[in-house]
């Protein structure tokens, strides 16, 4: 479960307030078909609002910062690890941090892209082509890792992840982007 601060409590507060108002609107209702699709409707609208109103919240109060992001690839087990620090710049605390790194094959980043880089076939041209035992080779990879939890406002920590890194990759960009939860 991620840190809840001051504002996700006053948020679900108001909510709170706008589902026990919507109650006793509904419960004034004399016609019954009236009276339980208007429950069903508070109680749905203010379940919506709730999840909503946590991410928003994250959004806005738990701030978290990438610093000194190196990459090093080891060909002998042929992994690609990354180490950096993550630093709470918010003004609360943070549940968990997540690091996300994004690789992809040289031609899509660099400007050097052919036509076959972007086609792959799906459907019916894949039932036809994916079935000789062709080896498809993804040119980009995506990897999420949680890295931090429980950092406290002005906290950092280090970290160090790494994962199998394709053979067959060269030129590689590397996108990265941290947030909190």
């Amino acid at each position: 479960m991620t840190l809840l601060n001051i504002w996700h409590y006053v948020v679900l507060g108001v909510i709170f307030f706008i589902f026990v108002s919507g109650v006793i609107a509904s419960l004034k209702q004399n016609d019954a078909k009236m009276k339980y699709s208007m429950l069903f409707s508070i109680t749905l609208i203010t379940i919506f609002l709730a999840v909503f109103s946590v991410f928003v919240v994250d959004k806005y109060t738990k701030k978290v910062e990438l610093y000194k992001l190196k990459n090093k690839r080891i060909l002998g087990i042929g992994k690609i690890i990354y180490t950096g620090v993550v630093k709470n710049v918010g003004n609360y605390p943070i549940g968990k941090v997540t690091f996300d790194i994004k690789l992809v094959n040289k031609g899509h980043a660099t400007g050097n892209v052919k036509g076959g880089n972007f086609y792959k076939p799906s459907g019916f041209i894949s039932f036809f082509s994916g079935g000789f035992n062709r080896n498809s080779k993804p040119q980009t990879i995506e990897k999420e890792f949680i890295v931090a939890k429980n950092l406290k406002p002005g906290q950092s920590k280090h970290f160090r992840v790494y994962f199998d890194y394709p053979p067959y990759f060269s030129s590689t960009a590397h996108f990265a982007k941290v947030w909190g939860h």
